[in-house]
């Protein structure tokens, strides 16, 4: 049954199908296509669950990560050395693969913004949008970086303070510091201008891009042109028809492997600081039997969110974690150095555009062990990240205008960080500038967050708001991606049964799992960066995709 231009008229509600995708609209350029979404899905109900899966997409993935869970938690002491030899040989060797994927990424969006495609509406030209302001925002910061801004927020500030402090050092005529750029050896204020640029590069724009072309064109190609809420859609411009076949399955399958890599990552890291800080506040002891505990019970009421659905459950919990997350950011400005926050905001923001061509260049870099192993991995990790977020923001974006996306994408949250990252760095690091507090700079990654507030008042408050936010931030991150990779295995459908998106939840906290046991912190970040290195190359030639079929969109006036 192949698909029609629409003429302007909205689609009557038969056409809409079981796929849960709604028709266009208004005037819409839908895609004319025999394929049917779910039409190569396998349906059965074995032992009274319900399944509706794309059977090659779900059995390889799900086959593929069942088999790495086993095998990482059986050769735990194997598996180490191994994850840091690939992280080197990637990080050593392709790193300016993912940093030159990433400029262009965020290059796209700025030109779009201000390009005449600018006014294509997603879901078609009369379309309106499914949630208020407020809760588009909360659901785009919190699926976007909640985990990395608790764990990142005090430590990565006040490792590029330091290391930028303490200048370059050179050995057989190769850099062997961590200092960005050229460092600052001495010099205090350049050095805090340099830490938090560096920072805000790592967390502002570059991140938000790669989110925003991905979602954008999951939008486009689902809401406007009919296809299946999945990756493969994308492709289309130029694979055509052969996007149904093993092409498109290839392309579903390295999402579905990005998109578990990129998020157990983050799990991992919540994990890790969510024990650390049960450690610090109540001496429970940090170990690997409190983390699997942890991942496990946060598993648990991740399935619970899952079964109330996006506005009941990930909506609600991302509204009261920006509830959360604002207070506890009022609270550090009020109490914390007031001045020098308000003052940094603008000054750090001044600095990232000083810096920002010296950080995001991907060729010739002197400072190999920052832009290695800081800006390669972040980007590897966002870019992993990519289809869980692009796909979650499709969904919630609906009626928006593609000028109103691609704002919104790029700049609340990345205004958002900028704030969080100045707040919490600055009070950092004037506690050990000015105050002579050095055991924040001393602590672990995972306690320097809890250090920090030890000086401030209401320390156990603080520190347990801390603990709460990571664990919900985990909880709608479990939520959000078990929603896409099920939308993925699912052959694109958005209401497929509940019990697949459970499946997932499950997954991803195994996963966690595995890889803290198999090799800790260093597993997680081999696995973003060996997942993300075939997504960049297939986001890259995605970019040239979404461009065309913006292109024969109809454009609000």
């Amino acid at each position: 049954m192949a698909k029609q231009p629409n003429d302007g008229k909205p689609k009557v509600p038969e056409d809409t199908g079981t796929e849960g995708i709604p028709a266009p609209e208004g005037a819409a350029n839908l895609i004319d296509t025999d394929y049917v979404i779910g039409q190569d899905n396998i349906t059965a109900s074995p032992l009274g669950i319900d399944v509706d899966l794309h059977g090659k997409v779900f059995l390889f993935s799900s086959l593929v990560i069942l088999f790495f869970v086993i095998a990482t938690l059986a050769l735990q002491d194997q598996m180490e050395p191994i994850f840091n030899s690939m992280f080197s040989f990637l990080t050593t060797n392709l790193s300016w693969v993912f940093l030159l994927g990433a400029n262009v990424f965020v290059i796209l969006a700025i030109v779009l913004i201000f390009t005449p495609m600018a006014r294509v509406r997603i879901g078609g030209a009369n379309a309106t949008p499914d949630f208020s302001y407020l809760g588009w925002f909360a659901m785009l910061f919190a699926a976007g970086m909640g985990i990395g801004l608790m764990f990142y927020g005090v430590s990565e500030p006040l490792t590029h303070f330091g290391t930028a402090m303490g200048g370059t050092s050179v050995e057989n005529g190769v850099r062997t510091d961590w200092a960005p750029l050229g460092a600052a050896a001495g010099d205090q204020a350049a050095a805090i201008d340099l830490s938090m640029a560096a920072t805000i590069f790592h967390w502002g724009l570059h991140p938000w891009g790669a989110y925003a072309i991905v979602g954008l064109s999951l939008a486009i190609f689902a809401y406007n042109k009919g296809l299946p809420l999945t990756m493969r859609s994308i492709f289309y411009p130029i694979l055509g028809e052969r996007v149904w076949g093993w092409p498109g399955h290839v392309i579903d399958i390295l999402a579905v492997f990005a998109t578990l890599f990129g998020l157990t990552t983050s799990l991992g890291l919540g994990a890790t600081q969510a024990s650390a800080g049960l450690n610090y506040l109540f001496g429970i002891p940090d170990t690997n039997t409190t983390l699997i505990l942890l991942i496990m019970g946060i598993t648990v009421i991740a399935l619970g969110s899952i079964m109330l659905g996006v506005d009941k459950g990930v909506q609600r919990l991302s509204q009261i974690n920006m509830a959360l997350a604002f207070l506890l950011l009022a609270f550090v400005i009020a109490v914390g150095p007031t001045l020098m926050i308000a003052v940094g905001v603008f000054d750090n923001l001044l600095g990232y555009v000083k810096n920002l061509p010296g950080l995001s260049m991907p060729f010739g870099r002197e400072d190999a062990n920052f832009s290695q192993g800081w800006t390669a991995f972040y980007w590897a990790w966002w870019i992993a990240w990519s289809p869980f977020v692009g796909m979650f923001i499709a969904r919630v974006s609906r009626g928006r205008t593609v000028r109103e996306f691609l704002i919104a994408v790029l700049l609340v949250p990345s205004m958002a960080s900028v704030v969080w990252m100045t707040a919490f760095g600055t009070t950092a690091i004037d506690q050990v500038v000015n105050q002579g507090i050095t055991k924040v700079q001393d602590a672990a990654l995972e306690l320097q967050l809890f250090t920090m507030l030890e000086t401030l008042p209401l320390t156990s408050i603080t520190s347990f708001v801390g603990i709460v936010l990571v664990i919900v931030f985990f909880v709608t991150s479990s939520d959000s991606g078990s929603l896409v990779i099920d939308s993925i295995t699912a052959g694109g459908k958005v209401d497929a049964p509940k019990p697949q998106r459970i499946f997932w939840a499950l997954i991803e906290g195994a996963l966690a799992i595995a890889l803290l046991l198999g090799g800790g912190l260093g597993a997680l970040q081999t696995a973003a960066l060996t997942t993300g290195l075939p997504f960049t190359i297939v986001l890259l030639v995605g970019c040239y995709a979404i461009v065309k079929g913006l292109m024969s969109e109809p454009r609000s006036t």
